[in-house]
């Protein structure tokens, strides 16, 4: 046996292993406090950005992420019908299908080519090339666990963009790439379930055959064994806690199977114990995570996002100056915003000091003549006959194409 231990621990050591291209979206989850405080930071890095003709995209990726989680519900579904246990993250998932089926849906409709075109794109980084508020997304999934809660995004946004501001299009896009994150973790996630439950599948073939082999041929139990498992290219801690909770308490002559894992294990620096303590609270973590992320989605689906996009975006601080303005309902300060994004791309200009400039215009005739109410509101400057005289002050260039966008969608 101790022989059978040292030609056979490579196999054992190369197939014992995670699949890393399948690790979730996680780091460190971070109080309300601390995430502020990242959002500084992290906003530091992102002053460079373009938007270049040769970009990454989403949406193919987005595909991508459908296939797998489909494949991955018919598969679960398959398991149930067999009568065939499933863990707790893979309960979620099947009993919430419907509402991951409609943010796919969601994200193709809300987020079309020609918008997702003209979102800022980060030029370092390991972002680069990607929108830099899915850069923003990703990283605020990655540090609540996929948890979101809309007081916390607006305090993430708002602290990040004391350092770097958001454009218009970024801040409606934020929801968007929300759920792209989200619908990223849950295939990565989902990718594990099934990995784990083909290795428990694979554990439970052995299992059979050691049982059974175990009554007509002891002696052969643990030469079969390693057969069967220098076969296998990678298992990991699901095939340990299967296997060892099948053969547990079986024929004596299956001790040896127990022994030799055991050493190999020890090789690696650890043990049965440990990988099966490991395996539980990886399926705990799992299942707390994907719990997160159905929340987090329903959440998405049902909350009122004009309001939201209103209590982060910096150019609505600014309007808030004029002294019509925030009497007016959502539809027409909207359109006002609307118009000092277009001036913006036009104009290459920064949308911030279109918006400080078209007050400042609006003041300086409120004080040349304080009765000329018309000439003193800045919807004169927008939607009026004084938006000439804007749109000449930053020199729009006409040959420009933007995409117009229908904010009302997400409400």
């Amino acid at each position: 046996m101790k022989n059978l231990s040292v030609t056979k621990s490579n196999a054992f050591q190369n197939a014992f292993s995670r699949n890393e291209n399948n690790a979730s979206i996680g780091c460190e989850i971070y109080s309300v406090e601390r995430l502020e405080q990242f959002a500084a930071t992290f906003a530091v890095e992102h002053h460079a950005v373009n938007q270049p003709r040769i970009f990454q995209k989403l949406l193919p990726r987005l595909k991508d992420n459908e296939r797998v989680l489909v494949a991955a519900y018919k598969s679960l579904i398959s398991n149930i019908k067999d009568e065939s246990s499933i863990s707790p993250a893979a309960e979620w998932l099947v009993d919430n299908f419907y509402i991951i089926e409609e943010q796919l849906r969601e994200i193709q409709e809300d987020l079309p080519i020609g918008f997702y075109r003209e979102l800022p794109k980060l030029k370092n980084g390991e972002f680069a090339g990607y929108p830099r508020i899915y850069a923003i997304a990703v990283m605020i999934a990655a540090h609540t666990d996929s948890r979101l809660e809309v007081e916390t995004l607006e305090k993430f946004l708002n602290a990040y963009q004391k350092v770097t501001p958001l454009t218009i299009g970024e801040l409606w896009a934020f929801t968007i790439t929300l759920r792209f994150a989200l619908v990223e973790n849950l295939r990565r996630l989902t990718s594990r379930i099934v990995i784990s439950r083909e290795e428990r599948e694979e554990a439970d073939s052995i299992a059979d055959e050691l049982i059974e082999l175990a009554t007509k041929q002891p002696a052969d139990v643990l030469p079969i064994f390693i057969k069967r498992l220098s076969r296998l290219k990678k298992f990991g801690s699901a095939f340990i806690e299967q296997l060892t909770r099948r053969l547990r308490d079986q024929d004596h002559s299956i001790a040896t199977v127990y022994e030799w894992l055991e050493n190999q294990l020890q090789e690696q620096d650890t043990s049965i114990e440990q990988v099966v303590q490991t395996e539980y609270q990886s399926q705990a973590a799992s299942q707390i995570t994907v719990g997160n992320i159905i929340t987090s989605m329903r959440l998405l689906s049902t909350n009122g996002w004009n309001a939201f996009f209103e209590n982060v975006s910096l150019i609505e601080t600014i309007l808030q100056n004029d002294r019509v303005y925030p009497k007016m309902n959502f539809l027409t300060r909207n359109r006002y915003r609307e118009v000092i994004e277009r001036i913006a791309k036009r104009s290459n200009t920064d949308e911030l000091k279109v918006a400080k400039r078209v007050i400042e215009i609006a003041e300086n005739a409120r004080q040349k003549n304080p009765l000329n109410q018309r000439h003193s509101h800045l919807g004169y400057y927008l939607i009026d006959q004084g938006l000439a005289e804007i749109e000449q002050e930053f020199a729009p260039s006409p040959t420009l194409v933007t995409y117009s966008r229908t904010p009302i969608q997400y409400t």
